[in-house]
């Protein structure tokens, strides 16, 4: 009841409870969006946006990279060694590209995976998408398709070819992203940060790239790494023939562009070749997103074996790695020797 004197109005209670109501909801409205935001984040991701964000982190990455190489503050370390006994090393470059990159695309899809190649314990809450869709994956890309948020992966190569970046070889220096749906490679983007050009595919929809008009496969030219190579020059030319010629270069990401139609503005500065192959261990962020690219224009990326390359789980594939466009991929396997990266 209420005290002696004072009778409660129904109307006059039921308009205070409003008040209330209203005044809470001011309060909580803000936290209730966010919520129920990261929610919906929670169910489904949408791939444009995914593909837009990547080319978005890959460039402001780059800019890193090009910046601290320019100011000649690499600040380099090693960080240990590969089984091969070649010295990994870690810049500056490598550490300020991964902070914008990591950041960037974590901020936007908060329950995504994201694996970089750098672990760094700088956070940037402030880093945000801005939102712009570039004009060329407008006119090739379709809106509306979405994937399950916990299905997707992304691997972040910040600095691809730190060798050769501390070298000055900057022609072979990209930044990185890759989007793995259910381990499948779906988008790819390499970025070269000292051309400014950028390359990206959405597999199944459209890319910026197309393959060369034509391709040697008797003998192809092969592609291989200049600081990792392993025993790869024998393995080639015991599965192609002694007049096989191989190219050495720097960066998982170059070799893949090297398979490709470039730009006439970028491609004075690349090498061209028929086919890439690798024969020791490669990390999965040095290469998914050439197989997105790959993927893209109907070639193929497989281990030595010619096994798909599940991208999620460990970042570490063991099988090598054969990665061609415009020839016959199952008959180029079937000339390669038998081969055990682990035995190696």
């Amino acid at each position: 009841m209420a005290p002696m004197g004072i009778r409660l109005s129904p109307l006059g209670v039921a308009v205070f409870c409003l008040l209330g109501v209203g005044v809470l909801y001011h309060l909580y409205a803000g936290v209730l969006s966010s919520h129920l935001a990261a929610f919906r984040q929670r169910g489904k991701v949408e791939l444009r946006e995914l593909l837009a964000v990547s080319v978005e982190a890959a460039v402001l990455g780059g800019a890193e990279v090009k910046k601290v190489r320019e100011e000649n503050g690499l600040k380099e370390k090693s960080k240990g060694k590969t089984r091969e006994g070649v010295s990994e090393l870690l810049t500056m470059g490598d550490l300020q590209s991964h902070r914008k990159m990591f950041n960037l695309i974590s901020n936007t899809f908060p329950q995504v995976t994201v694996n970089s190649e750098e672990h760094d314990s700088v956070v940037d809450k402030a880093a945000a998408w801005s939102r712009n869709i570039p004009a060329d994956i407008l006119d090739k890309i379709e809106g509306g398709r979405e994937v399950p948020a916990d299905s997707v992966t992304v691997w972040i190569d910040p600095l691809d070819a730190t060798q050769e970046y501390t070298e000055n070889l900057v022609q072979y220096v990209t930044t990185m992203v890759c989007v793995a749906v259910e381990g499948k490679p779906v988008i790819g983007v390499i970025h070269q940060p000292f051309t400014g050009f950028t390359a990206w595919a959405l597999v199944g929809q459209g890319s910026n790239m197309r393959p060369r008009s034509s391709y040697s496969s008797s003998p192809p030219k092969v592609i291989v790494s200049r600081s990792h190579s392993g025993q790869v020059k024998s393995f080639v030319l015991e599965a192609f023939g002694n007049n096989t010629k191989t190219v050495e270069a720097g960066g998982a990401g170059y070799k893949v562009l090297a398979l490709l139609e470039m730009p006439p503005s970028d491609s004075s500065s690349m090498e061209q070749a028929d086919l890439y192959v690798h024969v020791t261990f490669i990390k999965k962020w040095d290469i998914c997103a050439g197989a997105a690219l790959l993927n893209a224009m109907g070639g193929h990326m497989t281990t030595l074996k010619g096994e798909d390359i599940d991208y999620s789980g460990t970042p570490v594939n063991k099988g090598g790695l054969v990665a061609s466009v415009g020839l016959d991929h199952k008959a180029l396997l079937e000339k390669l020797p038998d081969w055990d990266p682990e035995k190696h």
